[in-house]
């Protein structure tokens, strides 16, 4: 499994239509950084403007091939619950994940607004991916 850090950023965040966590102040989905990376890499790595791809939001990658990765497979590279953190979705909140604070888990890539949930969500991921599964719907429509 990834694992991320808290670090001193703190981006503006506003949920676009589709409930994708976006930067407010440079319209980029997850702030700019590589999903594919997380995957790839193991790690968070910010993308480059000449490898951005308009898919719902402005999304960034470090390189073509991660880019095209991704234009075939966005499912499985664009966070769960649009960046939002599963663990506040599970007791029914709208939490933007940090894009340094993540986990992927069955193949997929989980962004949190703290450590410590990030550590709840590692100590049972299951439970927690059903919990948030059941409960994204209703948290979801509560921002619209």
């Amino acid at each position: 499994m990834g694992a991320g850090i808290l670090a001193p950023f703190s981006p503006s965040w506003a949920a676009t239509d589709n409930q994708l966590a976006v930067n407010a102040t440079t319209g980029l989905a997850i702030s700019g950084f590589d999903p594919v990376a997380y995957f790839t890499e193991g790690k968070a790595l910010f993308g480059r403007a000449e490898f951005e791809l308009m898919e719902g939001s402005v999304w960034r990658f470090n390189n073509e091939g991660n880019r095209g990765a991704f234009e075939k497979n966005p499912e499985v590279y664009a966070p769960q619950f649009g960046g939002y953190d599963p663990v506040a979705i599970g007791r029914g909140r709208s939490v933007q994940g940090h894009p340094l604070i993540w986990a992927v888990a069955g193949q997929r890539l989980y962004l949190f607004y703290s450590e410590q949930t990030r550590a709840s969500f590692l100590a049972d991921p299951g439970r927690i991916i059903d919990t948030a599964e059941r409960k994204w719907p209703d948290v979801r429509n509560m921002g619209q």
